[in-house]
C-alpha cells in the first residue's frame, strides 16, 4: 500500500527540518537532543557525578546528550519500551514502566542509592484525538511525578513532557508542594504546533516561576 498524501508531507516536512538535519550532522540519535540542550543551556540541570534517570529514552538521543554533561562521571539508567542500541556510559532497561514488574527492577537498580535528575521524553502514541491523547500524556507525566517522589534525593530535579490541555494546570499546582521552582520549558526545537512543553520541577529557595 502506498503512502498518503499526509504521510508524504509529514515525511517531507521531517528530512527538512532542521534539527533532523542537524543531528544527523552531528552525530546525534534524534532532533529530541536539542530540546534537552536548550533546556541544559538555561537551567544546568546536569552536572559530573550525577545520578540520572532518563525514562522513555529511545532512540538514545536524550541520554547521548546526558552522557556527554556527565563527562565520564555519574550514572545514567534509560529505560524504554522500546529496544534501544547501547550506548557508553549508559545501562538501559527495557520495559513498560507503566508495568509495576518493570517498575521494580529499576528500583531494584537503583538499590536504595539516590537519583539526582529524573528526565522523562515519554509520550504516548499520539492518535490525532486529543480526548485520547490527552489523558494518555498526563498518566506518562503523572507517572514521571509519582516515580520522582520516591527515588529524588532532597534539592534533586525532575524534567517531563507534558501537553498542555486537561489536567495539565492541576498537575502543576500539586507540583507546588514538593518542588519550589517550577518552570515550564518551550525549546525552540519542540515544533511550534504542537502543544507539548517541558516542566521542570527543582528543589530549591527559589520562587515559582510559571
Amino acid at each position: 500500500m502506498g503512502r498518503s498524501k499526509s504521510s508524504h508531507q509529514w515525511l517531507k516536512s521531517h528530512f527538512d527540518d532542521e534539527f533532523v538535519k542537524r543531528a544527523q550532522r552531528e552525530g546525534y540519535r534524534s532532533r529530541a537532543v536539542y530540546k534537552l540542550e536548550e533546556i541544559q543551556r538555561k537551567d544546568r540541570i546536569l552536572r559530573p557525578g550525577m545520578t540520572v534517570i532518563d525514562l522513555g529514552a529511545a532512540p538514545g538521543g536524550w541520554s547521548q546528550y546526558a552522557a556527554q554533561a556527565l563527562r565520564g562521571s555519574g550514572r545514567i539508567i534509560a529505560l524504554d519500551i522500546l529496544p534501544m542500541e547501547p550506548l557508553a556510559g549508559v545501562e538501559f532497561l527495557q520495559g513498560d514502566f507503566r508495568e509495576e514488574a518493570v517498575f521494580a527492577r529499576l528500583l531494584e537498580r537503583l538499590a536504595g542509592a539516590p537519583v539526582d535528575l529524573v528526565m522523562s521524553d515519554m509520550a504516548p502514541n499520539i492518535s490525532g484525538m486529543q480526548a485520547v491523547d490527552q489523558p494518555g500524556s498526563m498518566y506518562l507525566a503523572e507517572l514521571a511525578v509519582d516515580f520522582a517522589d520516591r527515588v529524588l534525593r532532597q534539592g534533586g530535579v525532575l524534567l517531563f513532557k507534558a501537553f498542555q490541555g486537561e489536567g495539565f494546570d492541576p498537575l502543576v499546582k500539586a507540583l507546588r508542594v514538593h518542588y519550589q521552582a517550577i518552570r515550564i520549558r518551550k525549546p525552540r526545537a519542540s515544533r511550534p504546533r504542537s502543544r507539548e512543553v517541558y516542566v521542570l520541577a527543582k528543589h530549591g529557595n527559589a520562587a515559582n516561576v510559571s
